[in-house]
């Protein structure tokens, strides 16, 4: 049961980070009937620590605290990514895992948990900036950088900042039932679960690179997104054959024509969604995806979310299909 939780700090945490795991699971709110934790927080390196945002706190209790704790969250903090831990907090993370407790990360928490070894051979996420170097740093680890928060077995990962709400409602959702965390939610006002993953919240999926030999059609495919577009009209755009040109493609931009394309009229889409008060049928036309349906079908398998869902996310609420 889920009665114990402690918050293990390090230097540099950061504020909403804890605040996160502190306003669901430290809180007191038996007033409306919800089961109220034991719930701490300690450090990991001294009674006073600095936060990310300039002030200091101060914490009471030492690592010790976490051996009674039937869930160990991780809050992430300034430089998580890049910076050494303390060994006795990995081992009391180990230690944690192994007594049958489980781990919580906010989003470069999990960089912790990677150095305990307690990512390995599990699917794990961070925020999505972090992602490629979380895989880096751990190869041993599966990290999905498109979901909100990950739960294998007793290590839950979650993305970045108010992901971090998502993964703690998850926990008690599991724990005590959707009417439990459902109420915590509106307390929060936040939705007791959201839609999709972090691949909507991503700025830009596709980076520009250096093409010599195919930048000219990029170019021009990005001009002309609504049209119908061959491999054959672009091979002849560049003066190649289908095959040498579809080669030269992948090797210039790691993708195949057909999916940069479809990416690219994705990222024009969610640019209308949120630009623009054109109902869904409009903007599946204009960013060449024919129809709403055909817009749906790809936005929900690239996003994980549906137009009206991302439009709702990131311009409110306006006249849609």
């Amino acid at each position: 049961m889920l009665r114990n939780v402690a918050a293990v700090l390090l230097d540099g945490v950061n504020p909403f980070e804890l605040g996160v795991v502190c306003e669901v699971f430290g809180l007191d709110r038996s007033d409306d009937g919800l089961p109220v934790h034991d719930f701490a927080v300690a450090s990991a390196e001294g009674p006073r620590l600095r936060t990310h945002a300039g002030f200091t706190i101060e914490v009471e209790h030492g690592l010790e605290r976490l051996a009674e704790a039937d869930l160990v969250a991780v809050p992430a903090g300034g430089r998580y990514a890049r910076r050494s831990y303390p060994e006795p907090l990995l081992a009391s993370l180990r230690d944690a895992v192994g007594r049958g407790a489980r781990v919580l990360s906010v989003c470069t928490g999990a960089f912790v948990l990677g150095a305990a070894g307690l990512l390995d051979g599990r699917r794990c996420t961070t925020h999505w900036r972090h992602a490629a170097e979380l895989a880096r740093r751990h190869p041993g680890a599966l990290v999905d950088p498109d979901v909100l928060y990950v739960d294998d077995g007793p290590v839950i990962t979650s993305a970045g900042t108010a992901a971090g709400v998502d993964a703690c409602l998850h926990l008690v959702r599991q724990e005590y039932g959707h009417e439990v965390a459902n109420t915590i939610a509106r307390r929060m006002v936040v939705p007791p679960h959201r839609d999709g993953g972090q691949a909507q919240y991503v700025d830009r999926p596709l980076p520009r690179t250096r093409c010599d030999t195919v930048g000219g059609v990029l170019e021009w495919m990005e001009r002309h997104l609504d049209r119908e577009i061959t491999v054959e009209q672009l091979a002849a755009r560049a003066h190649m054959s289908p095959r040498t040109f579809a080669r030269r493609f992948q090797q210039e931009t790691g993708t195949t024509p057909y999916r940069w394309l479809l990416r690219q009229r994705v990222l024009l889409a969610q640019e209308l969604l949120e630009a623009t008060d054109d109902t869904v049928d409009a903007i599946a036309g204009r960013s060449g995806f024919g129809n709403a349906a055909a817009l749906r079908h790809h936005f929900l398998r690239t996003l994980g979310t549906t137009p009206n869902a991302y439009r709702r996310t990131f311009r409110g609420p306006v006249r849609v299909a």
